[in-house]
């Protein structure tokens, strides 16, 4: 049971009033980490040589490198989980422009896959993070069961996100 004079660490204190709080509180350390994410993608992209890319560029360009496999817009999107299918198109084009993408047209379909300088950059972003990032985490008290604990929880609290997102359309 959770003490109720526990000082509740939210971003709005009108979305932490009644019940249901604890979503503020959860959301205000999603946007926390989302921020830090965001900001550690990019240093350590910017420290393996690809200062130029912005998040969702880095999220592309990891995603179409993933298991070696061509992916279409409409694939990345999906496994992404974004809706805005233009943003990521922006991506593509500005990653294909710094031929770290290569693509091939089949039928009406485009499929990407990285090049062999998209594939060098990946690994060395690999390695930036095994550096700066793994080491640290291998400190913290954690395990690696935990950790996919947590993912899981996180991917689960997204379909959540997802299904109140379309009910909120509807209305």
């Amino acid at each position: 049971m959770s003490d109720p004079t526990r000082r509740r660490i939210v971003s709005s204190r009108h979305l932490a009033e009644g019940d249901g709080w604890e979503a503020s509180e959860f959301e205000y350390g999603l946007i926390i980490a989302y921020n830090a994410f965001s900001r550690w993608m990019t240093r350590c992209m910017a420290a393996a040589g690809g200062a130029e890319l912005s998040p969702l560029e880095i999220l592309v360009l990891h995603n179409v490198n993933h298991r070696g496999r061509d992916k279409r817009l409409t694939d990345i999107c999906f496994l992404l989980n974004i809706e805005d299918t233009h943003t990521v198109n922006y991506a593509l084009r500005k990653l294909m422009k710094l031929e770290l993408l290569a693509s091939e047209k089949r039928g009406k379909e485009v499929f990407y896959r990285t090049s062999t300088t998209g594939e060098a950059l990946c690994d060395q972003y690999r390695k930036v993070r095994g550096q700066c990032l793994l080491d640290g985490l291998s400190r913290m008290d954690l395990s690696g069961d935990e950790l996919r604990e947590i993912a899981t929880n996180l991917r689960s609290l997204s379909g959540q996100y997802d299904q109140a997102s379309r009910a909120a359309a509807s209305l």
